[in-house]
């Protein structure tokens, strides 16, 4: 069967940065320009591009940095005001720091002038290839020279009407320090005098005019109706002026046809403006909203309170996932992340990479992408909730690369102009035939194709309940062993799901408790169909109270067997 050819049952994301994606520049300079080192462009996603990624599972693109933001690269021939090169990290700029909310990152565009048309365009094929599109969405911060040079007309700009000399005023957009001026005494452009009379607030909360390299430097801080300098205190009646502009930047690009926001920071945004702004959103299409939370404290309350689909589970399931796979906690830990959101797992999205954190295949965490596989199981299968790849994942990319400003950290730069080798060697002049791809590399694609594709489709795993065995299965939670094992069981389907974290292969023995048989379809000792889901080989077994399920499990990875029960 043909990865990507069964209906999709579970939401599986595509984190990508359409700077990166179709850049075949092979030579690249460190802290390279455009000019030295290219970008890709909205036309490197082809229908075939985009066909190749849906076949592996995908149901939805987050095109990551796709709005206008501040940037080294002079486009003023085009209208675009130039930014200061001291408020800008890396030659080609964070997307983080927005410029323009109603701008496309010209970066992006073969023709400059026809850059939304281009966007645009990406929308429609997107959707014919049957995904859906996801943007960023960055509600707390903007860059320190924003501008708005493409929005209506009717809108007025951020901070245009503020009143500067207030510290903080309901209705202004942005905080100011009254009668001091702003002061970066650090990196490489400290002979390049920036200014800014009076200095606002920088976006990581830093009330003060002397920002550190640490700090956000480069944005200032939107203010939503919170006073931090009397502890807090909130003036939301009547709405500030804030929620009003950010509902209209959100309806601008729900009107060009963008299907969910992912909410940069959204736990640095009052949870009222999200209670407030996304129904007005969702008023008329099913816009998908995706908060970046790191406060487990938090997640119920921008679940429910809020009204967010998804949360990023990055400091439970992550954080333990990545601990598991490095050796340094008990698998049984894994059993302790899905307790904690308890009520609300349906919420929570998971992942293993994503552009903050550092790769799998890096020195600074596992060191090989098959070494992060196992973990890839759990975080796809244990539940109904979405996952996500990020772009170089599924070739087991190593983030090795010193690019320029991010250095070599083990992530893939946000802020420099480079190219990825597996993702050139993948696309091959849009070939997509694996021809220059490492043997290494298309083990691990093959992995992960065939995981998205059982994750994606098979409806235990994205409709049906979930039973973890660990507390009948103690043993496998030991430092010998390195396993994680669970059930789903959706109508007469049963899915048996053994992960090994370990290297060596392991032959261990299932308990399979009586507490599991009250989910099962069927009664103890039921003989049925058995489908090893990643080899495809089929067998007649049995799940039984009475005796042990002895299975081998391949280092590094997993078995998923799937009994279909019938009704005879």
């Amino acid at each position: 069967m043909e990865i990507g050819s069964r209906r999709k049952i579970k939401s599986i994301i595509y984190q990508v940065l359409p700077r990166l994606f179709g850049n075949n520049k092979e030579t690249l300079v460190r802290n390279g320009t455009i000019t030295e080192n290219g970008s890709g462009k909205f036309s490197a996603f082809t229908q075939k591009a985009l066909a190749e990624i849906n076949k592996l599972g995908i149901t939805h693109i987050w095109f990551t940095g796709m709005i206008e933001h501040a940037t080294q690269t002079d486009y003023s021939a085009y209208g675009i005001r130039k930014d200061h090169p001291a408020i800008v990290k890396g030659k080609a700029g964070s997307p983080y720091a927005i410029k323009d909310y109603y701008d496309i990152d010209p970066d992006l565009a073969d023709h400059v002038p026809n850059r939304m048309q281009e966007f645009e365009a990406l929308i429609e094929r997107t959707h014919r290839a049957g995904m859906k599109v996801i943007i960023d969405f960055v509600p707390n911060h903007v860059a320190r020279q924003y501008h708005s040079d493409a929005k209506p007309l009717s809108i007025q700009d951020l901070g245009q009407a503020d009143n500067i000399t207030h510290a903080f005023d309901p209705n202004n957009n942005f905080y100011y320090l009254p009668g001091q001026q702003l002061n970066l005494y650090f990196g490489a452009h400290n002979d390049i005098e920036y200014s800014e009379f009076p200095a606002k607030m920088t976006g990581n909360n830093c009330f003060h005019a002397n920002p550190t390299a640490n700090d956000w430097y480069e944005t200032i801080k939107l203010n939503y109706g919170v006073d931090y300098a009397t502890g807090g205190n909130c003036y939301f009646e009547p709405i500030p002026d804030t929620w009003h502009k950010m509902l209209d930047i959100m309806l601008f690009w729900k009107g060009k046809g963008v299907d969910g926001f992912r909410c940069d920071m959204a736990e640095m945004v009052p949870v009222e403006f999200w209670h407030w702004v996304i129904p007005k959103v969702k008023a008329t299409d099913d816009i998908c909203f995706i908060a970046e939370v790191y406060n487990p404290a938090l997640y119920r309350d921008y679940i429910v309170q809020g009204g967010f689909d998804y949360l990023y589970d990055k400091v439970g399931l992550y954080d333990t996932l990545r601990d598991v796979i490095c050796g340094k906690t008990s698998t049984r830990s894994i059993t302790n992340c899905w307790q904690a959101v308890e009520g609300i797992r349906q919420h929570m999205l998971y992942f293993l990479e994503n552009h903050d954190e550092q790769r799998i295949a890096s020195d600074f965490f596992a060191g090989s992408g098959e070494r992060g596989f196992a973990g890839m199981i759990v975080a796809a299968t244990m539940y109904t909730n979405p996952v996500m790849i990020y772009c170089g994942q599924e070739f087991g990319e190593h983030g090795m690369d010193e690019e320029g400003f991010s250095g070599m950290d083990g992530r893939t730069t946000i802020f420099d102009y480079w190219s990825l080798s597996c993702i050139r060697n993948w696309i091959n002049d849009q070939c997509f035939d694996g021809a220059l791809l490492t043997e290494e590399q298309k083990s691990i694609y093959q992995s992960y194709a065939k995981l998205m594709q059982i994750a994606g489709t098979e409806q235990a795993i994205g409709q049906g309940l979930f039973f973890d065995l660990m507390y009948a299965n103690p043993q496998l939670g030991t430092a010998g062993n390195r396993m994680y094992a669970f059930l789903r069981v959706y109508g007469r389907e049963v899915i048996l799901v053994v992960v090994n974290f370990a290297g060596e292969e392991r032959t261990v023995q299932i308990v399979i408790p009586p507490e599991a048989f009250q989910l099962l379809p069927v009664p103890d000792n039921h003989v049925a169909q058995l489908t090893d889901l990643f080899t495809d080989k089929q067998a007649i077994s049995t799940l039984t109270i009475a005796c042990p399920y002895r299975i081998m499990v391949p280092g590094y990875s997993g078995k998923i067997l799937k009994w279909y029960f019938s009704e005879n």
